[in-house]
Order: C-alpha cells, then structure tokens, then sequence
C-alpha cells in the first residue's frame, strides 16, 4: 500500500536525498523508540503542525509559528501498541480544520477533525466518514484533489484480500462521500493491491502504481500493475483506454508479470519522470541469477520498457508476515539540472546517488556523498539496531530553497511483536530546516 510505503521507505531515503545544505534542528518533545512507525509533519502558511507518539506512546500533535521555539502540544485518546503499521497522518482542508488519522492495522476507523480552524485543542473523535467499509481500516491517507479537494483513501480488508476505497470531504457540509461509486481496485477475495501513488505528473496525470499480494507472506507480491487519471475518478491505461472499476488483475494493466516469489515487494515500487516528462516506475526483482536487482521500467511511445539499473551481486530473501527490515530501497528517478539521478540504499554496498544515463537508464557515475549532519540525543548506543527514522514535509515551506524535516531514533522493525527486556529511553523528536536563511 502506498502510504506504507511512504513510510517504511521514507525513514531512508528523506535522509538519502539530502542536499549538502546547511541544517539547523529544534528540539520537540521526547519521543518512543521501541520501534519505528511514521510520524507526520504539515507545514501550512505560518504554521507547523506535528503529530507522533510521545514517550508514552499516546497519539499527540503539535503546533507552532514556524521557526518559534514555543511549541503547543494535545494527547489524543489512541495508544500505539507494537505494529509499525499505526503510523499518523493528517491533512488541513480549504477552510483551515485539522483532521488525523491514524494507529489502525486492520481495526475500525480512527479518525479526528478539529471543531476551530488551525486548532488542535479542539480535536473531537469522528466515529465514520461515510459508515461502510470503516471496520478494518488500514492506510490512511489524506491527499489534495485536483481541484484542491481534501480526499481520503484506505484499504478495507485485510493482507491478501482488501480493496481500496476513496472518500472526498466537503467543506462546506463538513461531510464526507464517497468519491468513487466502487472500490478502485478489488483482488476479488483472492488478493490486495499494495499501491505507490497517486501521484501528479508533469503531464497533468494521477500516475499509480501496485503489486497484487496473495497472502500475508510479503513473497507472495506479484504482477507490477500500473493505471492514470486525471480527475481520480475515471481511470485508464497507458494508452488511454478506460478501465472499468474495480480494477483486477485479470483487466489492469501489467507493467511486469512478476510472479510470486520473483523478489518484487510492496513499499518499494516508486514512480518519477525523466527529462522528458515520461513515466519511470522503479522496483526490484531477482535476475536470471536469483539475485536482486533494480528496474527501471519507462514508458516510451505507449509501451513499458524495462532497464536494469543495477548490477548487485546479493539476494534479498524476504519472506513471511509483519512488518520486516528493509534491506534494499530507493528513491525515484529524477530530472534535475539537466541530468537524471536516483538515490539508492543496500545492506551490502552501502548508499549513494546514481548519475543515470537517460537513453539506457544506467549508472555513468556517482554523486559527491552528501554531509550528514549529526543529531544530538541519539538512541543509547548499546541497544543494537537503533537507527535514526525521518518523515519529510507532507505540506509546503512557501520559502525557495527551504525544506523541512522531523528526525527522531528508534529500534528496527520486531515483525510488529512485543520485545523482551529492556527498552531504550525515549529519543528526541526534531524539526529541522534545511536551506538559506
């Protein structure tokens, strides 16, 4: 699903895709670090708003002016347990109210919306949106229409069986509908689409991107799937013919048939453009040698071309359920100043960001490492496996240059089971800018 992806991958790749820029970091508040799940921050006008799980593992947001130091903060009634699924998010509408949600794998909808404009001591818990399909809710997300519509997506169901459903707010009503009549895709009780996307294009496009999964064994992902819109309503393949919803897997369109077992994974199927505004879905499977590589697969004059970009002698053998260390990850391919790059993350070589060629989608050299910046407060040391987790600006810092960050530490992923003995203290929860000043 997509918006896991967002966050087992962002916990990386935000750090990768740094800039060696001058970076300055505010403390927030103490946060848990047990185990990683993703936090979220909105930069919105002269506001930041913040929303994570304290030390004591309660769902809390913060406000401040930006670059304040004066930091108001609110508990809400939820209490993150151990799955690394339950991460937060929020979205403010076109009339300025605050809506999370969050901590829910599988569970009813969780679910708040401020009753005063930009004000989070006013969060009240909103039993449903629309009142169906809201029972085993996972993957929250909120996103901006195309007309500037607040719109909510979620799975229904459960790993291996689920459907994706997609609601839209109106403001004026403070009501919720359905946005679609039907789910967008449905795995007919076989199977659940785990998505990348939607996301804009410079073509004007929603591009979106899945893999169908079987079960709960995160091996069984399969079939590199791929649909466009341009309203999120009526959808369509790569060559413009409309597909009927639900879509299945017997008639979306298939990038890439990788079957079960062929090394391909939900959470790491990623969509950029190069130069020419073309689409590049990037994933990984294994090669002819059963090793596990990267692909870039470009549509070009209506048909899917796959590249292999790299050329890793290692085999990622994941298998089985729960939330699982990521071995391998990647950012998008990417135009900038006349030349395409993508960043990359392997347990074995270590990271860096690639210089691609654009005709063969190939590596022709290597970006200088950027400066990593050190964060006071780190998890202690001796708990093995403490690793610094990041979630990128889901809003927007209005200021050119600027980007923002959160920054905290935690333990790994434990497939999202209870650990045994002793716990690290909390770590420090950190905003920190990046850019001129």
């Amino acid at each position: 699903m997509f918006r896991l992806l967002a966050l087992a991958s962002v916990a990386f790749f935000a750090l990768l895709c740094r800039q060696a820029r001058a970076e300055e970091c505010q403390d927030i508040m103490p946060v848990w670090s047990g185990h990683p799940v993703g936090f979220c921050l909105l930069t919105h006008g002269s506001r930041q708003f913040v929303a994570f799980y304290d030390a004591d593992r309660q769902m809390t947001l913060g406000v401040r002016t930006r670059d304040s130091s004066d930091w108001q903060f609110a508990r809400l009634p939820e209490k993150l347990g151990w799955d690394s699924h339950n991460y937060v998010t929020m979205a403010i509408d076109r009339g300025g109210f605050l809506h999370v949600s969050g901590n829910m794998h599988g569970n009813p909808l969780v679910y708040f919306r401020s009753r005063k404009p930009f004000d989070i001591h006013s969060m009240e818990r909103i039993p449903a949106m629309v009142g169906e399909r809201e029972s085993r809710v996972t993957y929250p997300v909120f996103m901006e229409g195309p007309r500037g519509e607040l719109i909510f997506t979620h799975r229904d169901g459960g790993s291996g069986n689920g459907d994706q459903i997609y609601n839209v707010y109106d403001v004026s009503r403070k009501r919720w509908r359905r946005l679609l009549d039907t789910p967008l895709t449905s795995g007919e009780g076989k199977m659940n689409a785990y998505f990348h996307g939607p996301k804009r294009g410079p073509d004007g496009f929603y591009h979106l991107v899945w893999v169908w999964r079987d079960t709960g064994d995160c091996a069984t992902n399969h079939d590199l799937s791929y649909a466009r819109s341009r309203d999120l309503v009526h959808w369509e393949t790569s060559a413009g013919k409309p597909l009927k919803l639900p879509i299945t897997l017997a008639t979306g369109e298939v990038i890439d048939p990788v079957p079960p077992g062929g090394g391909i994974i939900n959470g790491n199927t990623i969509i950029g453009f190069d130069s020419r505004g073309r689409v590049v879905v990037s994933y990984h499977k294994y090669d002819d040698q059963g090793r596990t590589q990267l692909y870039n697969a470009r549509l070009e004059d209506g048909a899917w071309k796959i590249y292999r970009t790299s050329d890793w002698d290692y085999r990622w053998a994941f298998s089985g359920g729960g939330s699982i260390i990521w071995e391998i990850g990647f950012g998008p391919v990417t135009a900038k100043d006349g030349r395409l790059t993508q960043s990359w993350r392997h347990v074995k070589h270590g990271s860096g960001t690639w210089i691609l060629d654009e005709a063969t989608l190939r590596p022709t050299g290597l970006l200088p490492a950027p400066a990593i910046g050190s964060s006071p407060g780190r998890v202690d040391p001796s708990f093995a496996g403490a690793r610094q987790r990041s979630a990128a600006d889901s809003g927007r810092s209005g200021i050119p240059g600027v980007s923002y960050v959160l920054r905290w530490e935690t333990l790994d992923t434990n497939r999202d089971r209870p650990r045994e003995g002793p716990l690290p203290p909390p770590s420090m929860l950190r905003i920190c800018r990046t850019g001129p000043h």
